[in-house]
């Protein structure tokens, strides 16, 4: 089965370094398979904010660590509709095949509470001047 590939954006890799100084691409992609799942999982936020996954990924407010290798836990608000929002991008390295892309593991709208939980709790690796 081959899965489609569905062109999000480019990333800036001077500011992804803090996850990995292998990043062999800039180009950011989301497969059929993960919209489905951000749609079962999260009903509706794909629909809705969509159009802001790729400010998300250029311009995160900040990235936090992740629970696995190579992943950018990216937190970004958004002044436009007052949205906040948590983004997962595994990033393609030198270890992977030659074919990866950056891809979007998962993408949701999270409420206050909970992103200035992540702050307090997670390690910050990057944020935004």
């Amino acid at each position: 089965m081959v899965k489609k590939l569905n062109h999000v954006g480019i990333l800036n890799k001077d500011i992804y370094k803090c996850i990995t100084e292998d990043i062999v691409t800039d180009e950011v992609i989301i497969t059929d398979e993960r919209i489905k799942h951000i749609m079962e999982r999260h009903p509706n936020d794909y629909e809705r904010y969509y159009k802001y996954m790729a400010e998300v990924i250029a311009d995160p407010d900040y990235i936090v660590e992740a629970n696995k290798p190579n992943t950018a836990f990216i937190l970004k608000s958004i002044t436009e509709n007052d949205k906040k929002y948590e983004l997962i991008l595994r990033l393609a390295t030198s270890d992977d095949p030659k074919k990866y892309k950056n891809s979007v593991i998962t993408f949701l709208r999270v409420e206050n509470k909970r992103y200035n939980r992540y702050l307090r709790t997670k390690t910050i690796l990057y944020k935004k001047e």
